[in-house]
């Protein structure tokens, strides 16, 4: 496989220690064949400088992956990032963290079917349909 370039969406105000956790990983002690670049933004920005930053940054990766906490109702910059991403056919899925599970609450636009559990070897089969999506955009 090339070297995927994944956008990591995730709640800024909740779920910042999970973000760090899931990219250390992935660079690292991950049993999976890719590696994740973390093209989230990394500080508060106003709103007109972080839309065009992240536009552009998710125009320059081959998937979206949202980081799903247990207070993802209330993180509308994730919500605007999967607009995005579907905007410009980038393939999207999401992964629990911090507690979260199949009843948790999913940004609107993260289908439930595409959100799984945070297990290296089940991120790396979506990382290769994700792939494989963005292929046939």
């Amino acid at each position: 496989m090339s070297d995927p370039r994944a956008f990591v969406s995730f709640d800024f105000d909740h779920d910042e220690r999970s973000k760090i956790l899931f990219v250390g990983q992935a660079k690292s002690d991950s049993p999976t064949p890719f590696t994740v670049h973390d093209w989230s933004s990394k500080t508060a920005l106003p709103q007109a400088e972080w839309e065009r930053l992240v536009k552009g940054k998710m125009a320059s990766t081959n998937m979206c992956i949202v980081l799903v906490g247990r207070f993802m109702a209330t993180a509308t910059g994730v919500v605007k990032e999967i607009a995005m991403a579907k905007d410009l056919d980038v393939p999207v899925f999401g992964v629990y963290v911090d507690g979260a599970g199949s009843n948790s609450a999913l940004p609107v636009g993260l289908q439930r079917n595409r959100t799984i559990a945070w297990k290296w070897d089940v991120i790396a089969a979506a990382v290769d349909q994700m792939m494989d999506e963005g292929k046939n955009a």
